[in-house]
């Protein structure tokens, strides 16, 4: 039986506002939520269904915040989050079926290869740039690619979406860190759907967390927009660098 004690209900509420903050800008949230689940005692399916619940909130909350802002228009990109939306549902159900080693020894190589384009690619900036692909066939394989990651392993997603929307879309690291937050909580939502139904989350830990995440992702957000890509750029790198370390320690 899990423990949910004050001192638990403390620590759990502040790592979530932590990674609502850092998840709305870069991404990588689930680095410390998940961690931080499973440090408390949760199994580690069990840590990424929990880790689900709350995580929506987040991601919601900033997603909303982008679009009052005017970054994203809801309009025109509902039919994007819907896919991303099935898509993580997809994933979330094949996660038992489906074998993830190989994807996961490959991770780390990917996080910190989009660690070192952050880094080190010039004239990365809020201005939007040359599309390389054209919005339909972006939303018809890059988002569901990704969206079924998000659902499957979750862990980098955010950063993926995010390297699409600049090489591929063309996007600004501002605009494409808003459309990034919307897709991110569509394939969360989608995943959560399935998981809800065989996951088991433990609801009341996750409902513990939500305040957390939207104070965290609030305060995020309105920082990605006062200040925009030069602290959404170090943030990225830092977040992709740790994820990519931490599954690496997993693997020894």
């Amino acid at each position: 039986m899990f423990d949910l004690g004050l001192d638990v209900v403390a620590i759990l509420a502040a790592t979530a506002a932590a990674a609502g903050f850092i998840d709305s800008i870069a991404g990588g949230g689930g680095l410390i939520t998940v961690s931080a689940l499973m440090l408390a005692g949760l199994p580690p399916d069990q840590a990424l269904a929990t880790n689900k619940v709350q995580g929506s909130f987040g991601a919601g909350t900033a997603a909303i915040a982008y679009a009052q802002s005017g970054l994203v228009d809801l309009r025109q990109q509902w039919g994007t989050a819907l896919i991303a939306f099935a898509a993580g549902a997809a994933g979330a159900a094949l996660v038992t079926w489906l074998p993830t080693q190989a994807l996961r020894v490959l991770l780390p190589v990917i996080l910190l290869g989009i660690a070192a384009f952050f880094a080190f690619r010039k004239g990365l900036g809020d201005a939007d740039r040359a599309q390389r692909m054209g919005p339909a066939l972006f939303a018809a394989t890059l988002v569901p690619a990704v969206g079924f990651y998000d659902g499957l392993i979750g862990p980098g997603a955010g950063a993926f979406y995010m390297l699409g929307f600049v090489t591929l879309a063309g996007f600004g690291i501002l605009k494409a860190t808003a459309h990034t937050k919307l897709l991110n909580f569509s394939s969360n939502l989608g995943g959560l759907a399935v998981f809800a139904l065989t996951g088991n989350p433990l609801w009341l830990v996750g409902l513990v967390m939500i305040p957390g995440q939207i104070f965290g992702a609030m305060l995020g957000s309105r920082m990605a927009m006062r200040v925009g890509a030069r602290v959404i750029k170090p943030l990225l790198v830092v977040t992709s660098t740790a994820l990519a370390l931490r599954l690496l320690w997993q693997m020894m």
